[in-house]
């Protein structure tokens, strides 16, 4: 792997965030700025902490910090959608979603475990 951009985490990561990107566009207006910048800003923290992560590789404690950011990142992310689809049920993209972030946020998982037991530095 030669960058971040190699790993199937940060690779879904994007791909979720530019989907809720357009998704949270969706939104009514007077959201767009309250719950919609609120997810947008937390689905894109994902990508960017794993990326920042790998760039920290070399020292194991920090490449491992900075994906648990992105655990928690995906978390929040989570958490964002359960409430959009209590507040906006008839936005189908969000109820897409949700699953897809639980995956993630396995995958995440498992690669922290990795990271944990078998990255060498």
């Amino acid at each position: 792997m030669s960058n971040y951009k190699d790993l199937e985490i940060y690779q879904i990561a994007f791909e979720l965030a530019r989907r809720v990107h357009l998704a949270s566009l969706k939104l009514p207006s007077f959201e767009l700025y309250e719950q919609g910048s609120q997810i947008r800003r937390s689905s894109k923290s994902i990508k960017d902490q794993v990326a920042e992560g790998y760039g920290r590789r070399r020292y194991k404690p920090e490449f491992i910090k900075f994906l648990i950011y992105a655990q928690s990142s995906c978390d929040e992310t989570t958490s964002q959608l359960e409430m959009l689809l209590v507040l906006y049920p008839r936005i189908q993209d969000f109820h897409d979603l949700l699953p897809d972030y639980e995956n993630l946020g396995r995958k995440i998982n498992n690669f922290i475990q990795y990271v944990e037991t078998s990255w060498k530095t």
